[in-house]
């Protein structure tokens, strides 16, 4: 079981893992020992509510396909149940990115004074600049 927020959760029969060969060095180990997870989740056919799937659905991010299956590959660690924690740890980390709530930006202005000292610094910026040329005799 795999908990996502106190009211949602997903069962382990949900999420389908495959412990595949992982990349990269690692000498004759690598060749041996299926030590990567292959994580695959269906949204569509998942009991998260219609709000998560249609947020994640929603989501441009690469490892969702087309198909509505989120595709993670976790091959971090060396051991395969280190790896498995980190992939469902990913997935639920996913979930919970694509429903938070960003709170809306109100649009502001900066203040009158701000932009008076703002213009009062730049006035005494120039002058001095213009303090720099040939002194006229």
């Amino acid at each position: 079981m795999l908990r996502i927020s106190n009211a949602v959760s997903l069962a382990d029969d949900e999420i389908e893992l495959s412990a595949i060969r992982a990349q990269g060095a690692g000498g004759q180990n690598v060749n041996k020992v299926s030590s990567a997870i292959h994580l695959r989740f269906d949204i569509c056919a998942s009991s998260l509510p219609e709000f998560y799937k249609e947020r994640l659905l929603a989501l441009n991010d690469s490892r969702i396909t087309r198909e509505g299956v989120i595709v993670i590959k976790a091959q971090q660690y060396r051991t395969q149940e280190q790896n498995r924690e980190d992939a469902l740890n990913r997935l639920a980390e996913l979930i919970r990115s694509a429903v938070k709530v960003e709170k809306k930006r109100r649009a502001t202005k900066p203040t009158r004074s701000s932009q008076r000292k703002r213009l009062d610094k730049k006035k005494q910026r120039g002058s001095i600049k213009s303090m720099r040329g040939k002194v006229q005799p």
